[in-house]
């Protein structure tokens, strides 16, 4: 009874202490737990600079789509969306980013302030 007791403890520690792989941690974290109340934040920040930037591309493809279905051709500018009464104005953007706008295939993106 003690051997199948030690073969299965045995048994059980060799598995639990195999190669386990490293936990995937993402670009925010440091994986410290004393830096983890502001790796959370930066990820929070970050989460929602992307859902300000997403909001304001859907807006804003949407005005070009519309500029582009009644022009037939792409907007010469962000700003001629706003003169065609297509956007009260630009949504905003996060700070350090701002609107690039290509009017040659009429796409519009979001792209770090130089």
């Amino acid at each position: 009874m003690k051997t199948i007791f030690y073969v299965i403890a045995l048994g059980l520690l060799t598995s639990a202490c195999g190669d386990q792989p490293e936990p995937d941690l993402n670009e925010n974290s440091s994986g410290n737990p004393a830096t983890a109340p502001v790796d959370y934040l930066g990820a929070v920040n970050k989460g929602r600079n992307r859902a300000i930037i997403n909001a304001g591309l859907m807006q804003v493809n949407s005005a070009l789509n519309q500029y582009k279905a009644t022009s037939s051709k792409p907007a010469d500018s962000l700003q001629q969306l706003i003169t065609e009464g297509l956007l009260a104005e630009l949504p905003a953007v996060p700070n350090g980013m701002k609107w690039n706008y290509n009017s040659e295939t009429g796409v519009a993106s979001v792209v770090p302030a130089q």
